[in-house]
């Protein structure tokens, strides 16, 4: 099942440190290892719902383990800094559903669950 590897950058305060722009030019070398492709990235979000400042980037993967492996791996953790260090903001990590996913389907489970609890 694809992953995806979602995350809330914040903005900030005057000028972006040279580190950013080297984790920039340095990100997609660490996960096209991975399977991983930019899916968003540096492009302006419009907000329906809601506040969302800052800035949107999502990276998609094969599956949940290549997404973990890397953002577990020794070259991410090593560029890592580059960015948490200068940028606030939030990173998860999550799977996607199937083509034949039935959102109905869930809400059924979950009302009888609800149900029975």
């Amino acid at each position: 099942m694809t992953a995806y590897a979602i995350a809330h950058l914040r903005p900030t305060d005057g000028p972006v440190p040279e580190e950013v722009f080297v984790y920039m030019e340095r990100i997609q070398e660490t996960f096209t290892p991975f399977g991983g492709r930019f899916l968003v990235h540096g492009t302006t979000v419009e907000v329906r719902e809601g506040e969302w400042p800052g800035a949107l980037v999502m990276i998609g993967f094969p599956s949940m383990p290549e997404a973990r492996s890397w953002y577990d791996s020794p070259s991410y953790q090593a560029l890592l800094p580059f960015r948490t260090d200068h940028i606030p903001g939030d990173l998860v990590l999550v799977e996607g559903v199937g083509p034949d996913y039935d959102a109905g389907e869930t809400a059924r489970g979950y009302r009888e669950a609800q149900a029975g609890a």
